[in-house]
């Protein structure tokens, strides 16, 4: 009996363990078909998407930037394709031997590998190590045919810009480099498209346009096998290129401007004198931006940055000359405006003033005679300005050498690196100086000497403004509206004129007119200062103003001496300076010119105004031919 109830009892115990058994087996089962499920149906988008993500590779290639055209269409900022070869760290089995593998099939130094070692350490395993960003075609070829070998490298060919004129176009434009993290930062454009081997505008017009000329990121999606070696692309998405942008600016008359300051320190500067076009802006010497684009060698820059000539500044915008007797209209100028003299108003030139113990010279030693304004101005007496200036008084001065747009930026807009320049008055003396005016400074203030700063684009401005009959003009260089013709310039011009008092410049038209035929004297005369410079021809004839800008005082020895040009230091010459207009019936186009050093405009900057003008009318036809582009509106 004992024994038949212990028999039950253990076949209970048996029964019940089943029972629980089976049950587990059922949760356990039940378990797995759910997470079957849940991992077939429900997360079956989730897992795909990571096995693609080991079987599918993603890269975002370098946006292409928008091009930069002249006025004529012609590219002056393009893009051209390149080679380039990246590492990807993570993907790379052996990086030691990846190295030495690479190092002998594109010949690499030891410094390149040992900064490619270094940005392994920087960079995070997935961001991609530039190894080179220029590869020559066979080096290219090359590391294709080894691919299977070079686990984790990529043959990239993209798009890298260029400057088909080089050194034309350097100032206006400036350059594109690889960003640093601050200009990543700063940029969110910059930021969301980044991508390693872009580049970002540095300097000038690159730089201030960057939003505008950044394109979109193309897209390429590769099948890769288990060594992440691509087998198949399976996707292109091609980006968009950036803006267009069209300049005002001709290449051929900027060409010209570099020839002809060819080894020489200075800036020419051309400005449509109605509508405000710069039709050149050439700062010498300059250097060739694509330099940059792969990263400048160290001796390179050196050349650049130690160069006594300064090709770096921006002379154009960024130089500032005393302007010397380019300011001799501006004076006249507003003595006739404020009625402090008339044309036949004549002062007696000795060779000297003497004021107070000090003696003002005239670059005539021996003088002038009796000269009255147009005598005056065509032969750029000295003495004849010193008196109306001492008439007239700096204030008044300041103020129509303001309207003139002197002491003014001219372009700040585009240019963040343009200067103001300096036109002083009495307030500006004592708030800034602490000191008194005196009026020995008047006298050199009417020559365009003492505290007076320019930019040459200012003084070509201010020649326009004259030449234009007196209204004011706004200076552009980029192409936003459709051009005018030089009667609809005229009329738009005085009809803004009558509603916008503003635009007009002058009280009496007829002063304006005298100080035209003035600067029309100093050239087409005989005894004018730039008469040698002169063109007969009425299609290409001009009227203009020389210059000569000490840089230093001249002592009573070295007056004496009366060295010749080659005799005196380099440091210790002149400027040369020029500014003029044509053609003088019916004109259209402003200049202004300045040699470093370069003595007297008469001789260093005058004779370069008659090739410009030549070559600026001759090309004003194909101007008004050019039909328009779609352009966008900044």
């Amino acid at each position: 009996m004992i024994k038949q109830n212990l028999g039950i009892r253990k076949s209970d115990v048996f029964n019940r363990r089943m029972f629980i058994l089976g049950i587990a087996k059922v949760f356990i089962l039940a378990g797995i078909v759910t997470r079957l499920f849940s991992l077939q149906i429900n997360e079956n988008k989730k897992y795909l998407t990571l096995s693609d993500k080991n079987r599918i590779r993603e890269w975002k290639l370098p946006p292409i930037r928008g091009n930069i055209v002249d006025y004529f269409g012609n590219i002056i900022a393009g893009n051209l394709k390149v080679y380039q070869l990246h590492i990807i760290p993570e993907q790379v089995e052996n990086f030691n031997y990846l190295l030495v593998r690479l190092k002998t099939l594109l010949n690499l130094s030891d410094k390149k590998i040992q900064k490619i070692t270094k940005l392994k350490n920087k960079f995070k395993p997935w961001d991609s190590i530039i190894v080179s960003e220029n590869l020559t075609w066979s080096q290219f070829l090359k590391v294709n045919n080894y691919l299977y070998d070079l686990v984790g490298v990529k043959p990239v060919m993209t798009i890298s810009r260029n400057y088909p004129f080089n050194d034309v176009y350097t100032h206006v434009l400036g350059y594109v480099s690889q960003p640093n993290q601050e200009e990543i930062i700063k940029n969110k454009i910059v930021q969301e498209r980044f991508v390693p081997g872009m580049k970002i505008g540095k300097l000038g017009l690159e730089k201030k346009f960057e939003n505008h000329l950044i394109g979109t990121n193309s897209i390429q999606r590769y099948e890769v096998n288990a060594y992440g070696k691509r087998i198949n692309q399976l996707e292109f998405q091609k980006g968009s290129q950036g803006n267009k942008i069209r300049l005002t600016l001709d290449t051929e008359v900027q060409k010209l401007s570099a020839k002809l300051l060819l080894n020489k320190a200075g800036s020419i500067s051309v400005m449509d004198i109605y509508t405000g076009d710069i039709i050149a802006m050439y700062s010498s010497p300059s250097y060739d931006p694509n330099l940059f684009l792969f990263g400048i060698s160290q001796d390179e820059w050196e050349l650049i940055r130690n160069n006594p000539l300064k090709p770096l500044i921006h002379k154009t915008i960024s130089g500032l000359y005393s302007p010397g007797s380019t300011i001799k209209p501006i004076v006249a100028l507003s003595a006739l405006e404020n009625k402090i003299i008339n044309p036949n108003f004549k002062v007696k030139c000795t060779g000297k003033t003497e004021l107070y113990g000090q003696t003002f010279h005239c670059w005539k030693e021996k003088g002038h005679g009796f000269v009255s304004l147009k005598n005056a101005m065509k032969q750029s007496c000295d003495t004849y300005f010193y008196e109306i200036a001492r008439l007239l008084g700096v204030d008044r001065l300041n103020i129509t050498a303001k309207k003139f747009g002197l002491g003014e930026k001219v372009l700040g807009k585009y240019f963040d690196n343009e200067k103001q320049g300096l036109f002083p008055n009495t307030s500006w003396k004592k708030n800034n100086l602490g000191r008194g005016w005196v009026l020995g400074e008047t006298l050199i203030t009417g020559i365009g000497q003492g505290y007076t700063q320019t930019t040459p684009l200012q003084l070509c401005l201010m020649t326009a403004q004259i030449a234009n009959g007196g209204y004011k003009i706004k200076p552009k260089i980029l192409v936003n509206n459709k051009p005018l013709s030089l009667e609809q310039a005229k009329n738009s011009m005085k009809f803004d004129s009558l509603h916008s008092p503003n635009l007009k410049l002058f009280d009496d038209p007829k002063n304006i007119k005298i100080i035209q035929e003035a600067m029309f004297s100093s050239t087409n005369e005989i005894y004018g200062t730039s008469y040698k410079s002169r063109i007969d021809d009425p299609k290409y004839q001009f009227a203009g103003k020389t210059g000569t800008s000490q840089v230093k005082r001249i002592s009573k020895r070295e007056r004496e001496l009366d060295l010749k040009l080659e005799q005196i230091p380099y440091k210790d010459r002149d400027h040369a300076l020029y500014v003029a207009y044509g053609p003088y019936i019916n004109p259209r186009y402003a200049l202004s010119i300045i040699v470093e050093h370069g003595g007297s405009g008469s001789k260093a900057a005058a004779p370069m105004a008659k090739e410009l003008f030549k070559l600026i009318i001759d090309r004003d036809k194909l101007r008004k031919k050019q039909s328009n582009f779609e352009d966008i509106n900044i």
